[in-house]
Order: C-alpha cells, then sequence, then structure tokens
C-alpha cells in the first residue's frame, strides 16, 4: 500500500527510435509511458530501480514485435524469462499426410484401438467371472438383493417393450410373407417362414437390440455417475470390492432375464404372426398351432436361446467398462453411454453372424 501513496514515477526519454526508461515501471507507471515507446526499436532499460510482471508482460510484447531489450540486470532478466515461459504458446500444427499414407495411418490407428478395446473387454470379463467364483466360494459376499433389483430393472420392466416389438415383428413378417406366397399359391408356408424366422434369429437378435439399447445406457450411466461423485473410490475405502458390488449383480441379472425376455419375445412374435395370418390368409388359429407344432422343430428354439446367456454377457460387460471409463465431467458420461450402446448393438449382430454360421456348419 506504500507504493500507491507514494505516486511512482517513470521517466521516459526518446531520441533516435531509441527509449530510455529510468524509475519505476510497473503497473500504476504503464499509464506514462509516452506514445513513443511503441514505435522505438530499442528500449535503453539500464535506469530503471523496480520492474513488475506487468510492465515486463509489456516488455515481452514488445520484444516480441522486435524491439531490442538493453540494460536489463540479473533480477529483472530473470522476471523477463519467467514472464516469457508463462506466455501461452501457439499450437503448431504439423503438416498432416495426404493420400495413401493417411488412410493407412488412421487405420493403424482404428485397429490399435480396435485391440485395446478388445483387451479391456476381455480384462473386465476376467473380473466378471473371478467376482461369480468369489460369490459361489463365499455367498455371504454376493448380494442377493441387489441381484433381484437388477432383474427387475433389466427384466420385468422390459418385458412391455420387448412383447409389443416382437408382436409387431410377428405381424409384418407374415403380411410380408403372405404377400409373397400368394403368387405361388404357397401360403401355408407362411407359418413355417414366422415359426423358423422368429424363433430362430429375430426373436433373440431383436430382444439383445432393445436390450443394449436400454440396459446398457442406463449400466453406464448408473456407474459412470458414481465414478464422477468418487463414490467407487469410496467404496475401495471403505474395504468393499466394485467388481462384487457393481459389476456382478448387474451383469448376472443379465444373463438371467435375457433369456426370459427372449422366451417372451418368441411367444409374441408367435401370436403376431397368427394373428396376421388368420387375417390375411384365413388361417386359423387351431391350424397354425398344429402346423407350427408339427413341421417346426425344437432345435430352432434351442439354438434361439442358447445365444442369449452370451448376449447378455456382452451386453453387461461392454455397459460396465464404458461406466468405468467415464471421466470427472459429464460430458465424458454422456459420450461413453453412447459409445457403449454402439458397441453393445454392434457386437450383438456381430456374434449373431458367428452364431449363424457355426449352426449352419454343425447342421443345426
Amino acid at each position: 500500500m506504500a507504493s500507491l501513496s507514494a505516486d511512482p514515477k517513470l521517466g521516459a526519454t526518446a531520441s533516435d527510435g531509441v527509449m530510455r526508461l529510468e524509475g519505476e515501471f510497473t503497473v500504476w507507471t504503464l499509464g506514462q509511458l509516452p506514445p513513443e515507446a511503441g514505435t522505438a526499436h530499442r528500449l535503453e532499460l539500464s535506469g530503471l530501480k523496480r520492474l513488475d510482471t506487468a510492465a515486463a508482460w509489456y516488455l515481452v510484447g514488445r520484444e516480441r514485435e522486435g524491439a531490442g531489450l538493453e540494460g536489463l540486470t540479473t533480477a529483472h532478466a530473470r522476471l523477463l524469462d519467467n514472464v516469457r515461459q508463462a506466455l501461452p504458446q501457439p499450437d503448431t500444427e504439423t503438416a498432416g499426410r495426404a493420400g495413401w499414407r493417411l488412410m493407412l495411418e488412421q487405420t493403424g490407428r482404428r485397429v490399435v484401438a480396435a485391440v485395446v478395446f478388445l483387451r479391456e473387454i476381455a480384462e473386465y470379463l476376467g473380473r466378471f467371472l473371478a467376482a461369480l467364483v468369489r460369490g459361489i466360494r463365499h455367498p455371504r459376499d454376493f448380494r442377493f438383493t441387489s441381484l433381484i433389483w437388477h432383474c427387475h430393472e433389466t427384466g420385468l420392466r422390459a418385458v412391455p417393450i420387448v412383447a409389443l416389438m416382437s408382436f409387431l415383428i410377428g405381424v409384418v413378417l407374415a403380411f410380408q410373407g403372405a404377400a409373397q406366397l400368394k403368387q405361388f399359391g404357397a401360403e401355408i408356408f407362411v407359418i413355417d417362414l414366422i415359426a423358423i424366422s422368429i424363433l430362430r434369429e429375430l426373436g433373440i437378435l431383436l430382444t439383445a437390440i432393445i436390450v443394449a439399447g436400454r440396459t446398457a445406457s442406463a449400466l453406464t450411466a448408473s456407474i459412470g455417475s458414481m465414478k464422477m461423485n468418487e463414490e467407487i473410490d469410496a467404496m475401495r475405502t471403505l474395504g468393499l470390492d466394485p467388481d462384487m458390488v457393481l459389476i456382478l449383480p448387474r451383469v448376472l441379472a443379465l444373463v438371467i432375464t435375457l433369456p426370459i425376455l427372449g422366451l417372451v419375445a418368441n411367444i409374441s412374435g408367435l401370436v403376431g404372426g397368427a394373428l396376421m395370418s388368420w387375417i390375411e390368409l384365413g388361417i386359423s388359429p387351431s391350424l397354425f398351432r398344429y402346423r407350427l407344432l408339427a413341421d417346426t422343430s425344437v432345435d430352432h428354439v434351442i439354438v434361439g436361446l442358447s445365444k442369449a446367456p452370451v448376449f447378455a454377457l456382452i451386453i453387461g460387460i461392454i455397459g460396465c467398462h464404458a461406466g468405468m471409463k467415464v471421466g470427472k465431467d459429464a460430458e465424458s458420461l454422456g459420450a461413453e453411454t453412447s459409445r457403449a450402446v454402439v458397441n453393445a448393438i454392434f457386437a450383438v449382430i456381430v456374434v449373431d453372424a458367428l452364431f449363424s454360421i457355426f449352426f449352419a456348419e454343425v447342421g443345426i
């Protein structure tokens, strides 16, 4: 405060493009600089008794404009060096590659990112299996209440949307199949079309896609919000294993409920197909049921439902992995939630295609 009351003075004299500064050069005396200081080629600073960061910032700016700084004391030179280091540096843009080099670089980066993602998914799968073995060996550590609650959230509450979607898919299959098979007088085969399509592929696949969009996002959001609020760190501090508390009940609930949802989807799809066959082709429900039981092998049901636990593992592991990857901000939560849904749906479709190839090769 003494400096404020003392009314510091700055002396400035200019001659032949050289500006000589004397006295105290501080934030309080910057306004005393004459206009010629902005055009001087050299600044003579040996007469300065005092220099602060505001004046040093001005001098660094003049230096960047090409003005020379002369006569600095050791202390003043050190202050200018600190100001130079503290100033933000402009980003230097490197010349990007073009053509086939750019394509190869982008392809390589994506391949590496995919390999890293698969390695992390394998790690979380191992953590789930380890937690499952621990829960079997030590039932007291297993959280049955959490498992029941997640079964209700991921299974029971998903029944209406799964049943409605499958019913409409059955209606569409029957309608489109009838329109095509009428041309050949083979309307009766629409029952086989509906049964095989729904029981073998569409029932469980559409159910997994619905669950991936609904549950993978919920898993990421719930775990991610806990990660943002540092609740997971608090669990570790209290001696609780996040794999047992968070990952195991969520993934296991999906493994239990997804086959049940697949069965609900199969029944709803067959009901929708039977209804549309009755309306469009005049095939009675009794005839539909008779041909369904007579000509449709139970292998189709087994093939379809056998995919459900694998799909459940994929959806649950990807959702939990994305939740654990959330950072400290809401933007990362939204990005990881979207990424989890896309990855889960893509993985489900790819695995379903692999299942189809496998069952075709083994003749089932």
